[in-house]
């Protein structure tokens, strides 16, 4: 009897544990509906002039018409957080320092990093700057993001799981956005500068000039000038060359294999005089870190201007940042960016001296630095304390036992402002290259076409006015300021410019854009090396006359290995008779360099990776020495990051093999260029499968998901994209790593936007739930565009005054 009852009542308790578990369940599946955004119906909307639309197709892109600009913004601002604002809240936090607040003590080398830039109390004095107008129009996108969040049934899913309070949303936190871009685009040029006076300080100048080029054999740049010609080879390398065989740089070797080029980014366009419409084609594809969601956010715009006349613009928006559109097409006018790479950060190295505590020296002369305390909030600890030094030039940065200024373009007062939102009424390509010369944005190459058919370029974003000549500011500048840093804005009439081309086709993609004039003006922040822009020239240039929007498009598509193929061939050529006999795995990489290649950089090519490897195998042994000594300045401070140069100096050595430059320990080259593939063999062995399953799609194997997965590892299915196996790598147009790429592709002409295509990765929405969440994804990943308006209304909100 007492163990039928003890059955019974474990059965019970075994029952109840059940309907407990699936009520838990039932209510966290409630709840996360109940977080999804309003799609059809009314709501009231206070503040509106008149009612607005929000049409949103099967992919959830939407159409917002309205009778101002004003209500068109609000509406935007609503539909932003309804669909993203927990990735808007990550993009202000990133820029002011409070990613802690959300996930703890690990967050908070990263927040001190961001808050020594002090970013949201300048936004709060950028604010004061703005014009009435734009302050006015920038509240009502704020007013709606506030309504957008507020409407849902429930608080996005992230603060359940993360526990955190909902902040709501400021018009300063619009600005911080845009200073995350910046932080993204552009820090990379702190290290660099490290990275660079670390060579310059441990190489004599004839080292460091050979070691250092300014430009490269691939620079295909936008006037058509020559390159200089390279410095010579010098007799004899630096102590720090090379490093010993063996396995003590392991961890380094690996890092450098696996290495994924974050330089990316593609803009370009054809004249009218080229393509079967007559109106300019411009195309779009901006290479970023992807997650979920995308970075960006599609959208489509529809309202009278100033004179009551209707306008429409189509692209992309940035979710939280002032509610323009940030690439696309105003239907006279369409634009595109890439990263310039302009040289906008100086490191100032400040001078101390025990006999004045607390005071530094600068270029002219004593200051004492003004203190602002910073306190980071923790999750789950106290919170930290962190004091911001900040002088004349900047605040205080120390790497190694080193004081620097950290003088960047970021901090200007001028750094933002929303004369990006003007591109909406440019009539044609000499009023877009204007407007973008006054742009308060991190400096892009800015290329734009008109319905006329005409093209052009400039910079669009805060240029410095240097006096310090251009290769010098790459390197941290002394106190004594023999190089000077700037002190003053590039005015925008000076501005470089191309406008119509003799060609008919303007392209960036991060590399050099000028060898003659006006080069000077933007300097070097670390361009790419050029294979990619040569490669995209080129397959623009092959199109010829008569080019429509597809074929522009496919372009950025190419993924033929042009630049490792050189390296392919200078492995095969290690691997003769002699460096096979007795090793049947070197044997194995000359086979599949030789049978699984097909010229691109495809998914089932093992000979693409080997060739890949091989290549950076190389630089670990030449420039292992000084990866060594650069960590300790911090801050991913590498040989690569010094320049994008490095194969064309390693080319060099292979081509002359000159004695002086032999790393120790070897003894000739050709059993350097052997190391190397054995580097590779060693460190693919380490999975345990044979050579030939080492193809680049196992590699270059997607890993996009949502931030939320880390924090939360069940969950991480349901908030990832599928594992696809991508083709595509850097120095080739199409660019692809596992968390790195092309986070859209776009091509228009203005005024035929209905034949503009479109790809982007994931999809509008941030609820994994959401019908959005992945629409368009498949499409991106096989690289099958989709039209870029809006397709037919699927979903209809009416917002009411």
């Amino acid at each position: 009897m007492r163990q039928r009852r003890w059955k019974t009542w474990t059965l019970r308790t075994l029952v109840g544990l059940l309907l407990l578990a699936l009520l838990a369940a039932a209510g966290a599946w409630l709840y996360l509906r109940a977080s999804l955004a309003q799609l059809d119906g009314e709501r009231r909307a206070p503040g509106l002039g008149a009612p607005v639309t929000i049409a949103r197709d099967a992919a959830g892109v939407p159409l917002i018409s309205g009778a101002s600009r004003a209500d068109v913004a609000y509406a935007t601002g609503f539909v932003h957080a309804q669909e993203r604002f927990f990735q808007m809240d990550l993009l202000r936090r990133t820029a002011a320092g409070e990613l802690a607040e959300l996930f703890g003590p690990r967050a908070v080398p990263m927040d001190r990093g961001h808050r020594l830039h002090r970013f949201r109390a300048r936004a709060q004095l950028a604010l004061a700057r703005l014009p009435a107008a734009e302050r006015a129009l920038l509240e009502r996108y704020v007013a709606g993001v506030n309504d957008g969040v507020n409407a849902l049934g429930a608080r996005p899913f992230e603060y359940a799981l993360t526990g955190a309070g909902l902040r709501p949303w400021s018009a300063a936190d619009s600005l911080l956005v845009v200073w995350a871009m910046y932080l993204d685009l552009q820090n990379n040029q702190e290290p660099r500068e490290l990275a660079r006076g670390w060579l310059r300080e441990h190489s004599d100048a004839a080292q460091l000039a050979f070691l250092l080029p300014e430009a490269s054999s691939w620079d295909a740049t936008l006037d058509g000038g020559a390159a200089p010609a390279p410095a010579p080879i010098p007799d004899r390398a630096p102590a720090w060359w090379g490093s010993a065989p063996g396995k003590d740089d392991a961890s380094l070797r690996t890092a450098s294999v696996d290495y994924v080029d974050a330089v990316g980014s593609n803009n370009y366009a054809v004249a009218g005089s080229r393509s079967a419409s007559g109106a300019a084609i411009v195309s779009d594809d901006m290479h970023l870190g992807l997650q979920l969601p995308n970075i960006w956010y599609r959208i489509a715009l529809s309202f009278p201007d100033a004179q009551g006349k209707p306008r429409r613009i189509v692209g992309v928006s940035l979710a939280g940042a002032p509610p323009a559109v940030i690439v696309g097409s105003n239907g006279q006018v369409a634009w595109a960016f890439t990263n310039s790479y302009a040289d906008l950060v100086d490191l100032v190295e400040l001078g101390v001296d025990a006999k004045r505590p607390g005071q530094v020296r600068t270029p002219a002369g004593w200051e004492t630095p003004a203190s602002h305390i910073e306190m980071i909030a923790v999750k789950g600890a106290p919170a930290d304390r962190f004091v911001v030094r900040d002088t004349s030039l900047g605040p205080i940065r120390e790497a190694g036992e080193r004081q620097y200024a950290l003088h960047w373009i970021a901090h200007d007062p001028a750094a933002l402002n929303l004369n990006h939102l003007k591109l909406e009424t440019a009539a044609n390509v000499d009023e877009a290259l204007a407007i973008a010369a006054i742009d308060g944005i991190p400096a892009q190459n800015f290329v734009a076409g008109d319905a006329q058919g005409n093209i052009g370029w400039t910079i669009a974003g805060l240029l410095p006015q240097r006096a310090t000549a251009p290769l010098a500011a790459t390197f941290p500048l002394d106190a004594d300021g023999k190089a000077a840093t700037w002190n003053a804005l590039l005015p925008a009439e000076r501005y470089p410019r191309i406008v119509n081309p003799a060609d008919g086709q303007l392209t960036t993609a991060n590399s050099r854009q000028l060898m003659n004039g006006g080069a000077a003006l933007i300097g070097d922040g670390g361009f790419d090396i050029g294979a990619r822009n040569r490669q995209l020239a080129d397959g623009l240039r092959a199109l010829g006359n008569g080019t429509i929007v597809r074929q522009v498009f496919d372009v950025a598509l190419d993924d033929r290995a042009l630049f490792m193929a050189r390296w392919r061939e200078r492995a095969l050529a290690a691997l003769d008779a002699e460096a096979l006999a007795g090793q049947p795995a070197r044997a194995e990489f000359r086979r599949l360099l030789e049978t699984s290649w097909d010229g691109r950089a495809s998914v089932d090519s093992s000979g693409y990776r080997l060739a890949r490897g091989y290549m950076w195998g190389l630089h670990d042994i030449l420039y292992g020495g000084a990866g060594k000594a650069m960590r300790v300045l911090g801050r991913s401070v590498t040989p690569v990051s010094a320049s994008s140069r490095w194969p064309e100096v390693v080319a060099r050595l292979l081509e002359s093999r000159p004695a002086g430059w032999l790393p120790r320990g070897y003894a000739d080259w050709r059993a350097v260029e052997l190391a190397a593939v054995d580097r590779v063999i060693a460190d693919l062995a380490k999975d345990g499968k044979p050579l030939a399953e080492a193809t680049w799609g196992a590699r270059n194997t997607a890993q996009i998901g949502h931030p939320i997965g880390a924090a939360a590892p069940a969950l991480k299915a349901l908030l990832s994209a599928p594992a696809d196996r991508l083709a595509g790598d850097a120095n080739m147009p199409r660019v692809a790593g596992p968390t790195f790429g092309q986070s859209e592709r776009m091509t228009v002409s203005p005024g035929r936007e209905e034949e503009g295509l479109y790809n982007m990765p994931g999809g509008q929405s941030g609820h994994p739930l959401s019908p959005f969440f992945l629409a368009g994804h498949k499409e991106w990943a096989e690289a099958k565009p989709v039209p870029l308006l809006p397709g037919a209304s699927r979903y209809t909100l009416s917002l009411i005054p």
